[in-house]
């Protein structure tokens, strides 16, 4: 069997259902293999960074490693920020690049870069494979790594002659069951008594709790201990935002009436939280405690410095934490109570504003009502990402797509094109900035070509508004951050997609609804209005923090 051959019948092994790439010369052996596979589909990107950015949403939405395919070279280096992206946001992928052959070459450095030492710091495995005989366990090891608690990227680089290569063993390595250790009865007892001893306990959820295998004990354990709670932007939908005792999203800003809340608590129980993202809140020594809850130990630093850490099987450690702590009658939570009032406040506050260009504040509330629960939304990164964390209820996990990791720009579209290719049964509607839309644009022929049903908003304000906003805020002139645009409505039907431009407030929720309901892909253009950010985000923070 020639390697290239074996290497798609252990992707086979490994359960792989789309390979997310542009390939390159030095991939044609591959590629010819992976055209005989019969369970294999591979999705042609017209960038490399994109077919990662899908590759990476793969992987955060099954929990499988997404796998993607490169040249070598320019094409490999186009891979950074998609690595970068999946692993800081636990997400895990396999990246596949070509190389020149290793045992003979006459074509000197051309186009040779060391890809696999660039990958080195942004990966948990980056390695050149040189043997054909090497291809079943470095594939098993490899997919074993990415889905490894942390999960994150790993890197293959497979020259041109190992492709082609004939083996002789072609055995398969059975893909293992993976367990993790459960905290000791010890520690679940300490934690159990301090919970219970708190005065005004609050529990935190975190991305690393948007895992299949944890949600249901994450659930079970806040509604058996009628504790309140909040999230990290990562670990919105884990439980519904609509329950009873949710007080909101943490990172959004200091001054937030949420973050008065955090403050008053002596004790938060930390499910889940990962450091990659923004502090959800700062430690003080001599402040309130946190007991860390996750897969690995806490990572320590001047702000993070956890006083009991409960290491182990997330869900597991829920279930019997849920056995341990009862509702302590004397616990504290009539200033939750008052922030909650706050939230659902805020939550309504300008929902049905008129105004045009739409304010965001209108254009959540509208995304909200034109999708069902299972719906679901991918955000590129931008100022609207801030509004949608802070305001749109998520129904279900994983219905939000946002990225607080690495906060990469241009992943909006790629996330939605891949989320409906797992998820053909659920409407999609990806939200992007008019800079990130146009850093990935291109994809659109990628979901046309593909035939698959897609609404893409794209928010016109002519500029990078979160710097821009930013700038503002820092007291600098305002320089630098203007642009001018395409005619989006013509660009997207150039693509062959459907495209409309949004010319009063009230066509919004219309617009949305007709691409859902019509099916295929649909662009929708709105111009947006951000000065809400100001009066909102800071001015009426700064006046409603002290009233609660």
């Amino acid at each position: 069997m020639k390697a290239s051959d074996l290497f798609i019948k252990a992707l086979e092994n490994e359960g792989v259902e789309y390979i997310f790439g542009v390939p390159g010369e030095e991939n044609l052996d591959f590629l010819d293999s992976l055209r005989k596979s019969g369970k294999i589909k591979l999705v042609l990107t017209r960038h490399e960074q994109a077919a990662g950015f899908m590759a990476a949403t793969y992987g955060r939405l099954t929990g499988r490693p997404g796998v993607c395919l490169s040249t070598l070279g320019p094409g490999a280096t186009n891979f950074v920020t998609a690595a970068a992206y999946a692993q800081l946001g636990a997400m895990p992928m396999i990246m596949i690049s070509g190389q020149k052959p290793i045992m003979r070459s006459k074509q000197g450095r051309f186009q040779i870069v060391d890809v696999v030492g660039l990958m080195k710091p942004l990966t948990k495995l980056s390695s050149q494979i040189v043997s054909g005989r090497m291809i079943p366990s470095i594939v098993r090891e490899s997919f074993r790594t990415a889905a490894t608690e942390r999960p994150g990227a790993v890197y293959l680089e497979l020259p041109e002659d190992v492709a082609r290569d004939e083996v002789l063993d072609t055995n398969l390595f059975e893909r293992s069951t993976r367990r993790y250790a459960t905290a000791s009865d010890e520690v679940l007892r300490l934690a159990a008594e301090k919970i219970v001893e708190a005065n005004s306990p609050l529990v935190l959820i975190g991305a690393g709790a948007n895992r299949k295998q944890v949600r249901d004990s994450v659930e079970a354990f806040i509604d058996r201990s009628s504790m309140y709670w909040f999230s990290t932007q990562m670990g919105l939908g884990v439980v519904d935002s609509r329950h009873p005792r949710f007080l909101g999203t943490a990172a959004l800003s200091e001054l937030d009436y949420l973050h008065c809340a955090i403050d008053q608590a002596d004790l938060i129980v930390n499910i889940g939280h990962d450091v990659v993202e923004k502090p959800p809140f700062l430690m003080e020594h001599g402040g309130k405690e946190v007991i860390h809850v996750n897969y690995f130990p806490a990572q320590v630093d001047e702000v993070y410095f956890p006083q009991l850490e409960v290491v182990g099987d997330i869900g597991k450690s829920l279930e019997r934490l849920t056995e341990l702590v009862a509702p302590n009658p004397y616990w504290d939570f009539s200033y939750f109570e008052r922030v909650q009032d706050l939230l659902k406040e805020r939550t309504s506050a300008n929902s049905d504003d008129e105004r045009f260009p739409v304010v965001p504040q209108r254009f959540v509330a509208d995304v909200r009502s034109a999708l069902p629960e299972d719906g679901i939304v991918t955000l590129d990164n931008g100022i609207y990402k801030v509004w949608f964390a802070r305001s749109y209820p998520v129904c279900q996990p994983n219905t939000l797509l946002l990225d607080n990791a690495l906060a990469t720009m241009g992943a909006g579209l790629p996330s939605a094109i891949a989320a409906k290719l797992i998820h053909p049964e659920r409407k999609v509607i990806s939200v992007c900035g008019d800079g990130g839309f146009m850093m990935n644009s291109q994809e659109l022929e990628t979901a046309v070509r593909l035939g698959i049903d897609l609404v893409v908003l794209v928010l016109r304000d002519n500029a990078y508004g979160m710097i821009k906003w930013k700038q503002a805020g820092m007291g600098f002139e305002n320089w630098g951050l203007d642009y001018g645009n395409p005619d989006f409505v013509a660009y997207a039907a150039s693509y062959g997609a459907r495209s409309v431009r949004v010319e009063s407030v009230d066509e919004l929720k219309k617009c949305l609804e007709r691409g859902l309901e019509e099916g295929g892909v649909w662009l929708v253009e709105l111009p947006v209005d951000y000065s809400e950010n100001e009066r909102v985000l800071v001015k009426e923070l700064r006046e409603k923090a002290c009233l609660v």
